[in-house]
């Protein structure tokens, strides 16, 4: 029964967050008069499929790990002779038959749509669920252990953590996760004690040896509107800027990429979420979809951030890049796709299995 709730916990999570990227490019290109030939949740054979009033032919496949649009003409971009070659006909609705700002709206529509998705849940759950904030305990430290980190820097107990590095703290699980990655360098933190700022230098440690005051809590009430569309774009904004950091810092051997997980870790923390409740739930689905976004965003051939990256080389140099070299960058993409991807599998499965 586990297994059966984290399947469907899953599918679920990816299904929304996958739906949604890949909405952005179909309603993108509709809207700029772009044919999308197909929309396919999944990969592989079609378990269900139909075609919409505009020729688009919609599936749900066997494989629902991933999805795609299919946008007519696209795959000309790299080979603008054969374009060239068609028909007026065949070029109505063509990719390349639009300008190229339209073309970057098609192409970044996916990730923003899931910034979206990840702002409006987030939203919607400082307006609904006061616990998001009710329950986390303000940066006010009620404790310093003797000879820590903190307590050779000066911290003390009822000092007020306002800022970690560049980043503004709001409550003690920023604090934690700020300090986390912090944790390769010494971090700049700025103090409030009575009436004045203090800043001290906190070096790179397991732990800095302070503990947060239990009786110090946010206020309970929910946000307004307002309130919480500030606080959900805020709370968007730092989960994308906390992935890039982390995804630095693997990069650059900071971080071990042992840390990386396959759609198993997806499944476990679905699943999880789901036993946990509907808030949670979708708080983990904002997660994800700040995380497709995030990682769409490099600057890989195959992902949107490298298609991005063409389009404003294109416009800076006012050449097409095409021909065999960007065969080759493209190739060189998918294999470091499913490098990514053998080396998540091995991770998981490694610590599945304790290898």
């Amino acid at each position: 029964m586990h297994i059966l709730v984290t399947i469907i916990a899953l599918l679920v999570v990816l299904g929304v967050v996958v739906f949604v990227h890949e909405f952005g490019h179909f309603l993108a290109a509709r809207m700029s008069g772009v044919r999308v030939d197909t929309f396919s949740i999944g990969f592989g054979p079609a378990l269900i499929k139909w075609h919409d009033k505009c020729g688009t032919l919609w599936k749900v496949a066997c494989l629902p790990l991933g999805g795609y649009v299919q946008i007519y003409g696209q795959e000309d971009m790299f080979n603008r002779k054969k374009y060239a070659e068609l028909s007026s006909d065949q070029k109505v609705g063509h990719y390349l038959s639009v300008p190229a700002w339209k073309q970057f709206i098609i192409i970044g529509a996916g990730v923003f749509m899931n910034f979206i998705l990840a702002w409006v849940i987030y939203t919607s759950l400082f307006m609904f669920q006061p616990r998001l904030v009710a329950n986390s305990q303000l940066p006010v430290v009620g404790q310093v252990i003797q000879e820590s980190v903190a307590f050779n820097a000066g911290v003390r107990a009822g000092d007020i953590i306002v800022q970690i590095d560049d980043e503004h703290i709001s409550n003690w699980g920023e604090l934690v996760l700020a300090k986390e990655l912090a944790s390769h360098h010494t971090a700049e933190v700025l103090i409030a004690r009575k009436n004045e700022l203090i800043t001290v230098q906190l070096a790179p440690s397991e732990t800095w040896g302070m503990v947060a005051d239990g009786a110090k809590r946010a206020d309970p009430r929910r946000q307004n509107i307002f309130q919480a569309m500030y606080s959900g774009a805020r709370k968007t904004y730092y989960e994308s800027k906390t992935l890039v950091v982390v995804l630095k810092q693997i990069i650059t051997g900071e971080r071990s990429s042992k840390q990386l997980g396959s759609f198993i870790t997806i499944a476990e923390y679905s699943g999880a979420a789901m036993a946990a409740g509907f808030f949670a739930f979708i708080s983990l689905i904002a997660l994800l979809s700040v995380n497709l976004g995030v990682l769409n965003l490099l600057p890989l051939p195959v992902l949107d951030g490298g298609y991005l990256l063409i389009l404003i080389i294109e416009a800076i140099t006012r050449r097409k890049l095409q021909g065999r070299a960007m065969e080759i960058a493209i190739m060189f993409g998918w294999l470091l796709i499913l490098g990514l991807f053998i080396l998540t599998m091995w991770n998981d499965l490694a610590r599945v299995f304790g290898l």
